[in-house]
């Protein structure tokens, strides 16, 4: 009897780095279980991890193995970027140097640069080509700059910094404040960098089919003095709380994120994604800098004809020169 022909593998690879931390803890199962690339796609999860994690890693890989999901294929677990990156798909940087105590800013660039040149050089050495990379890590949009810049033959429309979370902690600032489901609220902008000096705005947004500027309780003394605070100060509010930083809610972001970038977003729908600009909204070019996007067919598209208010775009102008101060930093030469 001839031998049957092993058929090739359909699955998709998805690298996560720092994949033994909070936020990989509570991600790798929403790729595991369907979330992200759809509930018939096959996945390889490459899990990635600084030496002395591999131990808690390899943990994680017991726990991934007893919840046999259906859908994973093979399971990677690694400390060698070139062997995580390898024919890879997708990435998801969260491994990154943490901000501690004292720490500013630029402190905590300094710590990440090394790591994002790192990531970069393996995408460019061993990743697919059309392989698309959502960084986490803070401070995201930087290190997102500071990967794409090291892996040149990648298009850099492949690369994009996390400010889907912003994005779903404006809408549900938003939906708690009117007593409203979520899902009414739409098209909420986040613009800029993910740091306090983000721009969260309604005023393209729509709640339940009406617009956000006919909706009596958002104020302006409310959009200015609560909301836009509120949304840049979560984070730390966060860690204020528990002690630890946003975990839980950052991986159902970058799920959120890459699912639409994948699977498209609904009609008439725009989400916040922090892109490689090439000028939009008069913003410097080759920053990566957070904009209304929609997604069809694997791609994004910035969508160029949202109104900008003169106050929102003081605020959108503020956001621009600190990434173009972290970008000087990190000693990236912008176009």
């Amino acid at each position: 009897m001839a031998e049957e022909k092993k058929q090739e593998s359909t699955a998709v690879k998805v690298v996560i780095s720092g994949a033994a931390g909070q936020i990989g803890y509570s991600l790798i199962p929403l790729f595991a279980n369907g979330q992200v690339f759809g509930y018939d796609q096959k996945v390889v999860l490459s899990l990635l991890e600084i030496e002395p994690a591999m131990k808690a890693l390899n943990g994680v890989r017991m726990e991934l193995d007893d919840c046999a999901y259906p859908l994973v294929e093979d399971i990677i677990c690694t400390a060698d970027a070139n062997e995580a990156f390898k024919g890879a798909d997708y990435a998801v940087l969260v491994g990154g140097f943490p901000r501690k105590k004292g720490m500013v800013r630029a402190d905590l660039l300094a710590k990440n640069a090394p790591i994002f040149k790192a990531m970069g050089e393996a995408l460019e050495n061993n990743a697919k080509k059309t392989c698309k990379v959502l960084v986490v890590a803070n401070p995201a949009n930087t290190n997102c700059l500071i990967c794409a810049s090291h892996a040149p033959s990648i298009p850099k429309e492949n690369f994009c910094a996390l400010t889907r979370l912003d994005f779903n902690r404006a809408r549900s600032q938003i939906s708690t404040k009117l007593g409203v489901s979520s899902t009414e609220i739409k098209n909420i902008v986040i613009w800029g960098n993910h740091s306090k000096t983000q721009v969260p705005d309604v005023s393209n947004a729509t709640i339940s089919g009406k617009k956000a500027s006919e909706i009596d309780a958002l104020t302006e003394d409310y959009l200015k003095k609560e909301f836009i605070p509120l949304v840049q100060g979560r984070g730390k509010a966060i860690i204020d709380a528990r002690g630890l930083s946003s975990a839980l809610s950052a991986a159902n972001g970058a799920k959120d994120c890459l699912r639409d970038w994948v699977q498209g977003t609904p009609d008439g729908e725009t989400v916040a994604m922090a892109v490689y600009s090439t000028g939009h909204y008069g913003m410097t070019k080759g920053i990566f800098y957070s904009v209304p996007c929609t997604c069809k067919d694997g791609k994004y598209t910035v969508v160029t004809d949202y109104k900008v208010g003169d106050d929102i775009k003081a605020l959108m102008t503020a956001s621009e020169k600190e990434l173009v101060e972290e970008a000087k930093e990190a000693g990236v030469k912008l176009e």
